[in-house]
């Protein structure tokens, strides 16, 4: 009897078990509760966010379950540049591809004493410490072979010619893609004093910094200077700037019936304070204007000090930061993007807002502040819509700022 009352509960067990494990599988199978609301792609640097997630073939709304782990797996590393994938599922609702590129540069690039990963690791830190690009490239060319006009040395007795596509404020040829055949003012100490500057000496590789101290001590050979013959035989010429993406910019407006102001080709420094010049402006042209539209272009590259563990990009934060402050402004609509088609680590080259985005996300019960603070503009417009994907567009010209203003 004791056994037998032993073995029907154990039948009952295995019985309720398996309906639990039905269970559980039907919904996450047929259900809409377990669904993929968000595809969330680590590691891209070089990879465009978009290439992979056109590879992967996984759409939102696919149940999770459903999702072929190993076959998207296989499918991305049909992409040349990606070494190594790794998918799974994020409950209840988040797909995560994680990825590690291969390295198309060549590898003479890395200085003795360090590895591609330390200068990877460099990259990511001063991209995240608000530094200025030309403060970044200063500290990225005594950390190379070829940057600082040591490409041109390289290459002496033979004659160079660059043809350069502007990505810096004001087009210093020294600095842009980090000269690698203009001479360079810039020293090691600079380079120094700019880590001290950022409070960034702690998350330097050790063996970066080390690099840079033997530099101050004369152990290691500074970048090109201004009187090194290797630059008799080197010619530099800017062949693309975002002047001349204003100039083509201001004539399309023109086609659409704007009148169009270029207000600079120089817009830089802090973020916030950006978004309130540029709503000065918006301000002062609206006490002027006289016009039914009005078209105001900006163009340059803001600074931002990364909080927090959101997903976005300069693009989209100035976007987000925008759009509460129009929120009592009627007839304006504003777009910040990225002339490359990339912003960030997303797949969206910038955002477009209005005076109706602050009260759809007030609609969806979104806090602004929240996504502002954490640094997670890409998952905001996710939300209320308003993300511009245009895909890489092979040339970098800097960020393009758009206002348009319709009178009321």
């Amino acid at each position: 009897m004791i056994k037998s009352h032993i073995r029907r509960r154990i039948i009952f067990a295995v019985v309720v078990i398996a309906a639990i494990s039905s269970t559980i599988l039907y919904i996450g199978w047929y259900s809409n509760l377990l669904i993929v609301k968000n595809i969330e792609i680590r590691g891209a640097n070089e990879v465009p966010v978009q290439l992979i997630s056109e590879t992967a073939q996984v759409s939102l709304n696919t149940q999770l379950l459903r999702v072929p782990t190993t076959t998207v797996v296989e499918r991305l590393k049909t992409i040349t540049q990606i070494g190594r994938a790794e998918v799974r599922r994020g409950w209840p609702s988040t797909l995560v591809i994680e990825i590690s590129e291969r390295t198309p540069i060549a590898l003479t690039d890395i200085p003795e004493g360090c590895s591609l990963d330390d200068l990877k690791d460099l990259n990511n830190i001063l991209l995240k410490s608000g530094a200025a690009i030309f403060e970044m490239n200063c500290i990225r060319k005594h950390v190379s072979k070829v940057k600082g006009g040591l490409l041109a040395k390289t290459a002496y007795p033979s004659r160079v010619l660059s043809l350069i596509l502007s990505d810096v404020i004001g087009d210093p040829i020294d600095v842009i893609a980090s000269g690698p055949t203009v001479h360079d003012p810039s020293t090691y100490a600079d380079a120094i004093s700019i880590i001290n500057k950022y409070n960034i000496k702690n998350e330097i590789p050790i063996q970066i910094y080390q690099l840079l101290e033997d530099g101050v001590n004369n152990k290691r050979q500074e970048t090109l200077k201004e009187s090194d013959e290797a630059l008799e035989l080197t010619s530099n010429l800017i062949i693309g700037t975002n002047k001349l993406a204003l100039k083509i910019a201001k004539q399309k407006a023109a086609l659409f019936g704007y009148e169009t102001k270029i207000i600079t080709d120089k817009l830089e420094g802090n973020i916030m304070d950006v978004a309130k010049y540029i709503m000065d402006s918006i301000k002062n042209t609206k006490k002027e204007n006289i016009h039914e539209k009005t078209c105001l272009l900006f163009a340059g590259e803001t600074t931002i000090k990364v909080e927090g563990e959101g997903l976005g990009g300069r693009n989209q934060h100035l976007a987000l930061l925008i759009s509460k402050l129009l929120k009592d402004e009627p007839g304006i609509t504003f777009l910040s993007a990225g002339t490359d088609g990339t912003d960030g680590p997303t797949d969206a080259a910038g955002a477009v807002v209005d005076s109706f985005t602050s009260q759809t996300a007030s609609d969806f019960q979104l806090n602004m502040n929240q996504y502002i603070n954490n640094c997670d503009s890409y998952r905001f417009f996710q939300e209320v819509g308003g993300l511009v994907k245009t895909g890489p567009t092979q040339t970098n010209v800097m960020d393009l700022m758009v206002v348009l203003i319709s009178r009321q």
